[in-house]
């Protein structure tokens, strides 16, 4: 699954015609660059939510053969439905074992390795997290990383380092049922709701893994770090 639905309201003007996922850098949108990874790794079956503009998002990409995937898509109403909130809707369209990338990060360099899926799925993980070190507007970072490769949900007065999660995960739909999320498949009430009170909860209960990627990772929240990428 592909997060398109977000407003990009830090990015405007540009996302007031464009959505944030179609913003162009190294000659082609952003979210393609994710279409041509999964590709490369033999994932073909897309789904990509959209809000705001969604249209032009379908425009763009169509029913993905262009790109070597085929692509359906999880229509949110306006203001979307947040990171939970989206997947809790797209859910149906999802198997039990999926990859999970936004559309506005670039991260050319990552692999959905196959194995990585395996392993996954054999384990009693909910949730795999790529994370990153820090980027300069981040610097506190999101979760701790344990030797063991476990995820860790630090307080905030806990020195132990913390990276950035990248946005790349792999997520087993059992983490949005109870107990860790109340949403039904479908959200047919439009609830909207983040991910990450979910994660915390599965890495307080020891279910939620995670990696270092130190590949080039850029998330495109800006149009400063818009900028920067075309250099």
């Amino acid at each position: 699954m592909i997060l398109a639905a977000g407003r990009g309201e830090r990015m405007r003007p540009l996302t007031d015609h464009t959505p944030k996922p179609l913003l162009v850098a190294g000659g082609k949108p952003l979210i393609v660059w994710h279409l041509e990874r999964l590709a490369a790794a033999g994932l073909t079956d897309i789904v990509v939510n959209h809000a705001h503009l969604g249209e032009k998002i379908e425009a763009t990409l169509g029913d993905g053969r262009g790109f070597g995937v085929s692509i359906t898509y999880s229509p949110e109403p306006p203001g979307a439905l947040e990171t939970a909130g989206g997947i809790a809707r797209a859910l149906p369209q999802l198997g039990p074992v999926f990859w999970l990338a936004a559309g506005d990060v670039f991260a050319p360099d990552f692999v959905f390795a196959p194995e990585a899926v395996q392993a996954f799925a054999a384990s009693p993980l909910l949730a795999h997290l790529w994370l990153v070190p820090n980027p300069p507007h981040h610097p506190r970072g999101d979760f701790g990383l344990s030797p063991e490769g476990l995820a860790l949900n630090l307080p905030d007065a806990d020195p132990a380092p913390r990276y950035t999660y990248s946005t790349l995960a792999l997520l087993k739909a059992a983490l949005f049922a109870p107990p860790w999320c109340d949403i039904p498949p479908g959200n047919p009430q439009g609830l909207a709701a983040p991910l990450a009170p979910l994660l915390r909860r599965a890495m307080d209960a020891g279910r939620v893994g995670a990696s270092l990627y130190t590949g080039r990772w850029t998330d495109v929240g800006t149009p400063q770090r818009w900028a920067e990428l075309q250099q």
